[in-house]
């Protein structure tokens, strides 16, 4: 449990962000080993055609992930507050409103599974590989709302770390159970997923264990699960928005891969190399996800306590971590491409990798320097989208994601009819560059006006100040 709205914000931040960073690393880590277990013992199709599920499992574990990180927000903002009383309530609302959740999404996901693919032209090579690993994914989606629940409500009160420790006992059985699904019970088409289910539940489970042990004052009475509409709609009206935003930047990711499946015949080898790289992506840009982890918790402690004059610290203070982390993310994807890229590429037990394999490379390196050239652009949506989160602003940096889909949407149709896979390439960092313009005009415009809010009241406690002293 960690006060955010006292100390030095550069330090409060580092410590907090380093485990969710660890964390996430881990889980990006036991992702990857499912493509490298995949494309190693099965074939290169296997592996494409589990890769290319990003997009739609992105559409709905984003829109999980917005609406469970939305509903913590809540739990922050009363802590920060001191309210004992209120972080038990809204923990308590959390949890009915996940149970709704956890219903409701997996009889839209499932039956939905096919036609996604079909809608994203999927080839049919690698069809049956993407469809039971989505199928198997979304049954499960109960234990990832579950852990996302429990491990958001441990961040909002300050806790990072135990996250951190049971996301690493995760990642370790994870890759124990792929082994045993894909390799030992041969579960060619949905051991992956089934790994990840079962890992991510008994992760949440015994997150949940040491929650009620470690912090009694999160223990929930019957009093506390009194169904309260006022409460339910102030999650929903922050987790909602959230969720959007999520679920909006992944139509944009399904356009991108629709167009991306459409160069298979012309480009040999694209959409693999795509795949693998999107796995290398994916870990050169967890310092980024963890800074936005921090600053929606730093900034919801402290916009419940009323210290806006600390968010504007603190948000300068992850500007800077952001500029680091950007640096140190093209040093990763620009030295370590050619090594990285053939963990998940064997040419001795697949053709296809065999006769294509540099130009497989080759197209990883070339949407890596794209993406990691441009990382400080997503690194400012992370700082600038998870403040305004923190502060309750969920519905306004939903149309931050507008403007993201919007830019990607459009460089998929018009780019990559021009240029080819190269137009891939280009449509992260314009839709990346669309956000930051909305989202960086927005921030500052709420805080002038927090400013003018908190003017007036320094004045009032100079004067009471004054008062006491007797002058």
């Amino acid at each position: 449990m960690k006060d955010l709205t006292k100390g030095n914000p550069f330090k409060l931040i580092f410590l907090f962000a380093l485990p969710v960073f660890l964390g996430n690393v881990f889980q990006q880590l036991y992702n990857m080993v499912d493509t490298v277990i995949v494309g190693n013992t099965i074939s290169a199709a296997a592996l494409t055609g589990v890769g290319l599920t990003g997009p739609i499992s992105f559409l709905i574990l984003g829109f999980v992930n917005g609406l469970t990180a939305g509903f913590s927000v809540r739990v922050s903002q009363r802590f920060g507050a001191g309210d004992t009383e209120g972080v038990r309530r809204a923990a308590a609302m959390s949890f009915l409103l996940c149970i709704l959740l956890t219903v409701l999404i997996t009889a839209i996901s499932v039956p939905l599974t096919s036609p996604l693919l079909r809608l994203m032209n999927t080839p049919e090579v690698y069809f049956d590989y993407a469809y039971y690993y989505l199928f198997t994914l979304f049954c499960g989606i109960g234990a990832t709302v579950f852990y996302n629940i429990i491990a958001g409500i441990l961040r909002a009160i300050g806790d990072s770390k135990t996250p951190l420790v049971f996301l690493v006992i995760a990642a370790a059985l994870n890759i124990a159970l792929d082994f045993a699904f894909i390799v030992g019970l041969r579960m060619h088409y949905c051991g992956a997923a089934l790994a990840t289910v079962l890992s991510q539940l008994l992760s949440g489970i015994a997150c949940l264990l040491y929650m009620l042990k470690r912090y009694p004052f999160l223990r929930c009475g019957k009093g506390d699960f009194a169904w309260d509409w006022r409460l339910a709609g102030g999650h929903i009206a922050i987790g909602l928005p959230m969720a959007l935003q999520f679920s909006i930047t992944a139509i944009g990711c399904i356009v991108q891969q629709t167009a991306l499946n459409g160069l298979n015949a012309a480009y040999p080898g694209a959409v693999t190399a795509y795949t693998a790289a999107s796995k290398i992506d994916g870990i050169a840009t967890q310092s980024f996800v963890a800074i936005g982890v921090a600053v929606a918790n730093y900034t919801g402690q402290n916009y419940g306590a009323g210290r806006y004059d600390r968010i504007r610290k603190g948000v300068n203070v992850c500007l800077l971590y952001t500029v680091a982390g950007a640096l140190l993310g093209l040093a990763f994807c620009t030295g370590l491409c050619r090594p990285l890229m053939g963990l998940f590429l064997n040419p001795e037990t697949d053709e296809t990798v065999a006769l294509w394999y540099e130009e497989i490379v080759a197209y990883g390196r070339k949407f890596l320097l794209f993406q990691s050239g441009c990382y400080m652009l997503l690194g400012a949506i992370f700082v600038y989208r998870n403040a305004l989160q923190g502060m309750g602003k969920s519905t306004v940096t939903m149309f931050a994601g507008v403007t993201e889909v919007a830019g990607r949407v459009i460089t998929a149709f018009v780019f990559v009819k021009l240029w080819g896979f190269t137009g891939i390439c280009l449509s992260n960092p314009m839709a990346w560059l669309a956000a930051d313009v909305f989202l960086i005009a927005t921030y500052y415009i709420c805080m002038r006006n927090k400013g003018k809010q908190e003017k007036p009241k320094r004045m009032r406690r100079g004067k009471a100040k004054l008062a006491k002293r007797g002058i």
